[in-house]
This record gives C-alpha cells, sequence and structure tokens, in this order.
C-alpha cells in the first residue's frame, strides 16, 4: 500500500544564525557500544552545551540490533552474530560492512519539533539519494522504511533497500538510518528484518548498480543539505571516534 504522505512537507532547515551540521565519515568499522557512546556524548553536549549537530556516517562489523519493539520470536540465529539492544524505535536489523550507516545527532528545537515530519525528511532523504542512482524508492503506510519494487521477482514483490529507526531525547535526535550499498544480504536470514514477513531486502550493488561508499556519501551530503541546511566543509574522512 503506498503512502505518499502528501500532508506532510518535506525539510527541516534551520533557523538563521545557526551554525552548520558537522558531517563526518569513519574510515574504519565502528563497535556498535562505541557508536552509542559517542552518540550519547554528542547529544548531551547538543542538549546542555548547544553543541554543533552532527551526522555520523559509519560502517559496523557484522551485528544484528533490536529496537524498542523487537519481538523474541524474530531473532532466529541469535548465536551467529553479537546481538545489542537498542534504545531505538523499531525491531531487529542487521548491520554490517557494505550498509551507509548515517547517525543523524540534530535539535528539533532549531527546526521544527515534529518526529513525524522528521521522519517522513530522513525517509525523503533516502529516496532522493536513490534517485541519483536511478533507483525509485517508495514509502509503505504499513510497513517502516524505503521499498524498491522487485517485478522481476514476480507480481507484488519488493524488497527493503533502507531501515529507519531513532530516538529523541528532549528533542536532539539519534540513530538514523541504514541504507543497503553492497553488504551481504544473506547476513539478513538470522532475522526477520523489521518484523516484516514476506518481503525481501535488497542492496544498489544487487540492483545492478556498481557504486562506491564514496560515491555514495558524496550524494547523501548534497541531499541533506537539500532538506537539512549546509553541512561543515571537509569530509572528516581520517575521524573514527569522539
Amino acid at each position: 500500500m503506498l503512502d505518499q504522505a502528501r500532508d506532510i512537507d518535506v525539510g527541516m532547515r534551520p533557523a538563521d544564525g545557526h551554525s552548520p551540521v558537522e558531517w563526518r565519515i569513519a574510515d574504519a568499522p565502528v563497535g556498535y557500544p562505541e557508536a552509542v557512546a559517542t552518540m550519547e556524548e554528542r547529544v548531551a553536549a547538543i542538549r546542555d552545551e548547544g553543541a554543533a549537530e552532527r551526522v555520523w556516517l559509519v560502517e559496523h562489523p557484522p551485528l544484528y540490533t533490536g529496537g524498542t519493539s523487537a519481538r523474541p520470536e524474530d531473532l532466529l540465529a541469535p548465536d551467529r552474530f553479537p546481538v545489542f539492544q537498542a534504545g531505538r524505535g523499531g525491531q531487529y536489523t542487521y548491520h554490517g560492512p557494505g550498509q551507509r550507516i548515517a547517525y543523524v545527532m540534530i535539535d528539533l528545537n532549531r527546526r521544527d519539533p515534529d518526529l513525524r515530519k522528521f521522519v517522513h525528511t530522513l525517509e525523503e532523504w533516502v529516496i532522493r539519494t536513490l534517485a541519483a542512482f536511478n533507483v525509485r524508492g517508495e514509502r509503505r503506510a504499513d510497513r517502516i522504511g524505503v521499498w524498491v519494487a522487485r517485478p522481476d521477482k514476480g507480481a507484488g514483490r519488493e524488497d527493503k533497500i533502507a531501515a529507519i529507526g531513532i530516538r529523541v531525547r528532549r528533542w536532539v535526535t539519534f540513530h538514523g538510518i541504514a541504507l543497503n550499498v553492497d553488504p551481504v544480504l544473506e547476513h539478513f536470514a538470522g532475522i526477520v528484518p523489521c518484523g516484516i514477513r514476506g518481503h525481501g531486502v535488497t542492496s544498489l550493488v544487487d540492483l545492478g548498480i556498481p557504486v562506491t561508499m564514496p560515491e555514495v556519501d558524496a550524494v547523501m551530503r548534497a541531499e541533506f543539505e537539500a532538506l537539512f541546511g549546509a553541512t561543515l566543509d571537509g569530509d572528516f574522512r581520517g575521524w573514527a571516534g569522539r
């Protein structure tokens, strides 16, 4: 079921006078506990000290995370990879090499304290990024994430290409999106991804788009700026932690 969401505007640019968002890219896989600790630290600094907002692009080693709605029966292979309980919304998901994780730490008080609009704008960010590679990403009213129709697999078939899971603390956001660029798709078999049965997962490379992570990162940055405002110059590619 399509969700056109025509009643929601996209774009959450900050009010005039706010600093650009820091744009950071980790140059090595980041462990999940380290990532959460780093996000917690930055969220507190944004909230209590007026620190700059941040987008942090990472890859994780193979692991599963369970959101606040995760159901035990959806963890099909609990011993396959490390499993972490996440404070974000949603259910079980997989993270691993070849998947671009974008942790988004912004202060909605500086923009628009509207969670529905924020999630819609994150979806739009993914959809615009995919469009740059001639892939049509779509929303579904009854399913979280961004989806791609797969008529090559049969009538009505579609696969998930990006997951969204967020947490908000006093209107400062963290966690974010996971876009499948070229992960090992078989690794998703250890869970029911996001609790959704009857549909598969895909990636840009699986769809026949021979794209690199730096190419995806460049598009993501441009589309983020169009929706959320300016980012700091420089990609901080050598930065891998706090």
